[in-house]
């Protein structure tokens, strides 16, 4: 791989996922490999790797990384919502812990070319797979003002969203918008010039929903974490990383709604009976230590969660 990638809270994920030799486990976001070739080197001589990611790119660069390993790796590319199908499908049996980490690959933001960075001037893509009919360039070009700003509200928290919105409608009068380049000098427009000077860039919020919305993100999430608790088997563990409020808020209720002791405070709490029970490992989120963040800048807003099937 072109890009040299370093694994987010590694030492926390093997410690909460706790592989053991001869294990199979699955890593539901296998990007770059990091976090599989570990959990590998845990899981030898025989434990066995089903690796997901819904870009073939990834899964043809991981190929080159785990070829030592091969024997032991199954390789599948297919989005992590269709988890108990690519489970059945590859008859991938006695799973005892899942990974999810649900931060985008630096392939993405280095390589790909389909506008995941606003620091490069590529075509407004950002889809992680080809498959996927919706583009960034779709929405700001086609959505309403109303869409456009509820989505920069929602999924990027963005305080200028209505401004915003009412400056892609009215570029786009001009001449489509088509590159990231184009779209960050709209939004340079919208926001205060203090805005624009601050430790996070001016267009973060706004590219990060316009992502989370073409690749469906929080509906995957959502649809993922019921099917991880069907296929681990008793004892078997959950490792969710976030990088975004509204992931880690998705991950919380999911593990409390299925907690014994905490969905005692939960009004409406979903019966266990279809899925099972979880104990939580982590009260509060892992959070990534001044060094690790030192090193790697992307992992500043990762949170670890983890729980335990009874």
């Amino acid at each position: 791989m072109g890009s040299y990638h370093i694994p987010v809270l590694q030492k926390e994920v093997l410690r909460y996922l706790d592989p053991k030799p001869n294990q199979n486990l699955i890593d539901a976001t296998i990007g770059e490999g990091g976090h599989a070739l570990a959990i590998l080197e845990r899981t030898s001589p025989n434990g066995k790797l089903l690796g997901i990611d819904w870009s073939p790119e990834i899964i043809e660069n991981c190929k080159l990384k785990i070829k030592n390993v091969k024997k032991r790796t199954t390789l599948v590319c297919d989005n992590f919502a269709n988890l108990k199908q690519v489970v059945k499908r590859e008859r991938f049996p006695a799973v005892s812990g899942i990974l999810l980490d649900l931060g985008m690959s630096s392939w993405h933001l280095t390589e790909a070319g389909r506008g995941f960075s606003f620091l490069k001037n590529e075509s407004l893509d950002m889809r992680y797979s080809s498959q996927n009919p919706l583009t960034a360039e779709k929405i700001v070009n086609y959505w309403s003002k109303s869409e456009i700003e509820k989505i920069l509200r929602e999924y990027g928290e963005e305080r200028f969203a209505k401004k915003i919105a009412e400056k892609i409608i009215e570029a786009r009068k001009s001449k489509p918008i088509k590159t990231t380049f184009q779209l960050v000098e709209i939004i340079k427009k919208a926001v205060p010039s203090r805005y624009q000077h601050q430790k996070i860039h001016f267009a973060t919020r706004t590219f990060q929903a316009l992502r989370i919305t073409v690749n469906d993100e929080l509906n995957n999430l959502e649809k993922a974490l019921p099917q991880t608790l069907e296929i681990l088997k008793p004892g078997g563990r959950l490792v969710v990383i976030s990088f975004h409020s509204l992931e880690d808020k998705i991950v919380k209720n999911f593990y409390r709604s299925r907690s014994p002791i905490e969905s005692k405070n939960i009004r409406s709490s979903p019966p266990f009976s279809a899925l099972g029970y979880l104990k939580i490992l982590t009260k509060k989120p892992i959070r990534p230590q001044k060094e690790e963040i030192k090193i790697n800048p992307r992992s500043r807003s990762a949170k670890l969660r983890a729980a335990m099937k009874l």
